[in-house]
């Protein structure tokens, strides 16, 4: 998969959505901005998670756009492969099939 073309994709049909849409984008927009905001957790540790759960719920663009933020928040390739163990042991073999993904994505994105 090229993940830079697949996000850009999304990102396309996501902006129609947007403007139809704008008040329940601006919510969501800002519902992620206050809930990945540094605090007792660091944003690169939400977004961890936010690309664990991705993985688990099986949504290649939501995997793509939280490796991308993983990387901008500081994450490495190690910290993402843990990420994956553990969904691996709570998700078993999709999360493993969905875990290499995420580490394609994570090559190609950083």
């Amino acid at each position: 998969m090229d993940w830079k073309s697949a996000l850009s994709h999304t990102g396309a049909l996501l902006k129609p959505l947007r403007a139809q849409q704008s008040d329940v984008a601006k919510g969501f927009g800002a519902l992620h901005d206050a809930a990945m905001a540094d605090g007792a957790l660091s944003t690169k540790h939400k977004e961890l998670q936010a690309l664990a759960i991705g993985i688990s719920k099986q949504c290649n663009d939501c995997i793509g756009f939280h490796v991308k933020a993983a990387i901008r928040a500081g994450a490495t390739r190690d910290e993402i492969a843990e990420t994956i163990n553990v969904v691996v042991v709570m998700n078993g073999g999709p999360g493993y099939m969905y875990g290499a993904k995420a580490m394609e994505a994570f090559d190609q994105l950083s």
